[in-house]
């Protein structure tokens, strides 16, 4: 029986037997664009134009590119475009796959196809179980249950866009410089490349536990390729060598392996209570990087609501009149 080998859209590579190559292009697991190679052929080559050659089975693959193979990240090449409300625009070369979280995509080439899919899909062969465990961390953090995956299946370059859901900057990070780790707030991860893995990291800290707020439950990311994540207002890149910092619990944006993080009482009693900033502050002590950001979402979204909460708008003295003499 003829073997014939094909990369699937996430980047690994499957086998079928020639008798069952209709079914897949009929259920489109493989495109007139989908890379595939049998015993016989010098090089891998678009479904379209060998799926009539007959070959004998039995010989290994040649290697292919390494952007695509599963167990490293895809390369992908990007620029940020924006100063203060910014977007990240991802070039994808032909089969390369970046992820991202729902609804974050402006706007795409042609040639570029999409699909939802559960989790990050750095582990095609979880099984079931696997992607339940999956889904019940991404439902921890409030995330959809599904990512979407954007896939070049174009025979040239393709660009793709994504941005923030609210107004701020966005970081990259190329996570093979940071000993293939880093830790972000639990809604700061806006796309990457294909191979990352997006877990959750849960704070050890009882304290941090009970007043972290949005510290409490981190995400996770791991790879050796380009993460994007979004943060409100400016950005801060602090280095630490021993020292502590002692930083708002939602100003914290991402920290770098070396990092302790814990939670501590904000000052004496009246500090806390009428100080204005919480009752409580994230301390970070040891050697790495953090970076924090100016205006946290959460804070913003506070004043907006307070603010018509309470009747204050633009004007608000003579908003008040109105709301006293009526429509």
């Amino acid at each position: 029986m003829i073997i014939w080998h094909y990369v699937t859209v996430d980047g690994s590579q499957a086998q079928a037997g020639e008798g069952q190559l209709m079914d897949l292009v009929a259920s489109g697991t493989i495109l007139p664009s989908t890379m595939v190679w049998k015993s016989g052929m010098e090089t891998w080559a678009e479904a379209s134009s060998v799926l009539a050659t007959l070959f004998s089975s039995g010989s290994t693959p040649p290697p292919i590119n390494t952007s695509v193979v599963h167990g490293r990240s895809h390369e992908i090449d990007y620029q940020i475009i924006g100063d203060s409300i910014q977007m990240v625009e991802v070039e994808l070369d032909p089969r390369e796959t970046v992820i991202a979280e729902a609804g974050s995509m402006n706007y795409m080439e042609d040639g570029i196809s999409f699909e939802a899919k559960l989790g990050d899909g750095s582990e095609p062969d979880s099984g079931f179980m696997g992607k339940l465990v999956s889904m019940s961390k991404r439902k921890i953090t409030g995330e959809s249950l599904f990512m979407t995956h954007f896939t070049n299946n174009g025979s040239g370059k393709k660009h793709i866009a994504f941005a923030a859901p609210y107004p701020g900057s966005i970081i990259p990070f190329d996570l093979s410089d940071f000993d293939g780790q880093l830790l972000c707030q639990k809604d700061a991860f806006l796309c990457a490349a294909m191979g990352t893995k997006i877990g959750i990291a849960f704070n050890k800290n009882i304290g941090a536990g009970l007043f972290g707020g949005e510290g409490f439950i981190l995400q996770k990311l791991m790879g050796d390729g380009m993460a994007f994540i979004h943060a409100g207002g400016t950005i801060i890149k602090k280095e630490l060598k021993g020292e502590k910092l002692l930083v708002d619990t939602g100003c914290l944006v991402a920290f770098t392996n070396g990092i302790n993080y814990n939670i501590e009482r904000a000052g004496n009693l009246k500090s806390m209570l009428f100080g204005g900033e919480g009752l409580f502050l994230a301390t970070l002590e040891g050697t790495g990087t953090v970076w924090l950001q100016s205006m946290p979402f959460s804070r913003l979204a506070n004043r907006i609501t307070g603010m018509y909460s309470s009747g204050k708008g633009e004007g608000s003295v003579i908003g008040g009149l109105g709301d006293l003499l009526g429509d």
